[in-house]
């Protein structure tokens, strides 16, 4: 399977074999593995457990591995003998290390556990027993613990120093630049964004916020056209923001964050694991009054180490290089009186998902809509094995008004190569 990106850097699911501790794989099949399956929506293919163009809805689990078998060869179980200390097929596991099979890479403690092959890819004696949906149990939207806001994306399960299995090693609430202070009515763990936005896997999605991550409808909301959070931090880095290269003479580079919210993970990564994408859907108040002006929000994805094209760690950018912000191209829910397409300060935006997704959010004002991405999926490589830093962060680059939002979801781990950060636009079945 192989799905098409609409910017220069990514290629996902294709041809990677799996066998391990004696399994087989049926000759000539094409087996895609995820923590679950999607339904839903209109087009396209849902097998990283749903990504919706619009609201989307999305049921079975997440947070997985997919992998594309490719074809197999059939027949029995492996033909592998390795010493005691012998790390014969290099995944830096020996027998004595816990690897059940040391002549197949992509079995030993560190994999990921795929669902569904009967395969026991992580040599704990028993297949397919990775936990998929784990936020399920989660009844707060409030909840201040920062790992339930990792499983609601879909990362359910830790790890610690001293084992080598892969998992999320450390979760925290912070501002942006990283350190303490978020005010905490700008996270939530929400069921669905209004009633046209739906989660992307399990039960609950991780929302972020300028403002307060709310519905209407929820306790602790307030408008977003002016909820003022009252806490400041530098930027992630003295040269963020990143300018709009489409609004030339705008600069914010170097200026605080406003009211900033970030989720900030350590995660060691699976070690048949080669990239990671995520879902996200952006809403801004900001929209259509201040585009290409200093009044701003910005969302970023910030990944350490750097991949390769990746602007300051930002891996979430649209093929102008445009920051995720009122100015980025992939804002398409929205609407005017003269259109759509509608135009703000010179910039067209074609507006083709229309204001639906807007609906009960706080952003549908129907006599001045703003706007919002729709669900969107970035993309991002990783080093099988290694321990990786993501920092999904939310702020206001101009005031202390106007606020942003970002639903975040579905975060899955590839067998396929990716290369610095790219965004895509999907559909669910």
């Amino acid at each position: 399977m192989i799905r098409e990106s609409l910017v220069f850097c990514s290629v996902v699911v294709v041809g990677f074999a799996v066998s391990a501790c004696g399994s087989t794989s049926a000759g000539g099949s094409d087996d895609l593995f995820t923590g679950g399956t999607s339904a839903g929506g209109t087009s396209g293919a849902g097998a990283s457990g749903g990504m919706a163009t619009g609201g989307g809805t999305s049921s079975g689990g997440g947070g997985g591995l997919v992998i594309d078998s490719g074809p197999g060869t059939g027949g029995g179980g492996t033909n592998c003998t390795s010493g005691p200390t012998e790390d014969k097929d290099q995944d830096g596991f020996s027998v004595q290390d816990g690897d059940c099979n040391d002549c197949d890479a992509n079995a030993n403690p560190g994999a990921y556990d795929v669902a569904g092959n009967n395969v026991d890819e992580d040599c704990n004696g028993t297949a397919d027993d990775s936990a998929i949906d784990c936020d399920g149990a989660l009844t707060d939207l409030a909840d201040n613990d920062p790992m339930n806001g990792a499983r609601s994306m879909g990362l359910c399960q830790q790890a610690t120093a001293g084992d080598k299995k892969w998992g999320v090693l450390e979760a925290k609430y912070v501002m942006a630049d990283g350190t303490a202070g978020m005010n905490d009515l700008s996270h939530g763990l929400l069921t669905a964004f209004g009633p046209n936005v739906n989660v992307q896997e399990g039960k609950r999605m991780l929302v972020l916020s300028s403002g307060t991550a709310r519905q209407p409808t929820d306790p602790g909301y307030q408008s977003v056209g002016g909820a003022n959070m009252n806490t400041t931090s530098p930027p992630p880095s003295p040269q963020f923001p990143i300018d709009t290269p489409t609004c030339p003479g705008v600069t914010t580079t170097g200026k605080p964050a406003n009211d900033p919210a970030a989720l900030e993970l350590k995660i060691r990564v699976p070690t048949n694991a080669k990239s990671f994408s995520f879902n996200f859907n952006f809403y801004t108040y900001e929209w259509p009054g201040f585009v290409c002006s200093s009044y701003n929000d910005f969302f970023a994805a910030l990944q350490t180490p750097a991949p390769p094209n990746a602007a300051l760690g930002n891996i979430s950018f649209d093929a102008q290089g445009n920051p995720v912000s009122v100015n980025n191209a992939f804002l398409e829910a929205c609407g005017c009186s003269s259109g759509p397409p509608c135009t703000a300060k010179s910039k067209v935006f074609a507006c083709s998902l229309g204001t639906t997704l807007l609906d009960g959010t706080g952003f549908g004002d129907p006599t001045y809509p703003h706007a919002a991405t729709g669900w969107l999926e970035t993309k991002s490589p990783v080093t099988p094995g290694s321990e990786v830093t993501l920092r999904f962060a939310i702020w206001d680059a101009g005031d202390h008004v106007l606020d942003s939002t970002v639903l975040l979801d579905n975060f899955v781990f590839s067998a396929d190569e990716a290369s610095g950060g790219s965004i895509d636009r999907k559909s669910v079945v």
